[in-house]
């Protein structure tokens, strides 16, 4: 089990993703839409969540 160790902000996506892609696509549409790299600095503390069309599914990242 993970715990955050300082504040974490969660942005969730309004739209629902294509469940196909894997966690370098959804990183690719993070950067696209935010301009902004995932993985560095910006994105630290950041917890991203998708939904599939249905709604029955999540990924974060």
């Amino acid at each position: 089990m993970m715990f955050p160790l300082n504040q974490v902000r969660i942005m969730v996506a309004t739209k629902p993703v294509d469940f196909r892609k894997g966690h370098d696509g959804l990183a690719a549409l993070v950067s696209s839409v935010r301009r902004k790299e995932p993985f560095t600095g910006t994105g630290t503390g950041t917890v991203f969540v998708f939904r599939s069309r249905r709604a029955d599914r999540l990924k974060l990242l």
